[in-house]
């Protein structure tokens, strides 16, 4: 009778583990989600002529803070700031994230020329 206590102890106290794990594991900043494939804490960029509805799949997704170097980003593309906590982003024209024309602030859209856009910087609030 022991050994069978002691067992179903056992499993009840994994399983309390494995619930509190997966609760851990599924928390989120508030405002957390994925918008068109564009992961939460993302900035990114869909492909040319490219509407994020129709094609669910950025073709660049930049993730840390500080400047990104822009390559081959001609034409017009839609770019979003699907950070969170207030963190924003800026598209600069030249390389290493300076002269920056643009901000964009939380969950926000642009449609925009890349050609004269070098890089993209990511913000801390």
């Amino acid at each position: 009778m022991r050994k069978l206590m002691s067992a179903a102890a056992a499993f009840a106290t994994a399983a309390t583990a494995m619930v509190a794990m997966s609760s851990a594991a599924q928390a989120a900043p508030a405002g957390d989600s994925t918008v068109y494939g564009c992961r939460s804490g993302n900035v990114c960029i869909w492909p040319q002529g490219v509407e994020p509805f129709d094609n669910p799949h950025p073709t660049v997704q930049y993730s840390s803070y500080g400047y990104h170097n822009l390559s081959n980003q001609y034409g017009d593309h839609w770019v979003l700031n699907n950070q969170y906590g207030g963190a924003t982003a800026s598209l600069c024209y030249n390389y290493g994230g300076t002269n920056c024309y643009e901000t964009l602030f939380q969950d926000n859209w642009t449609y925009e020329s890349l050609s004269p856009t070098n890089s993209i910087t990511l913000n801390r609030p």
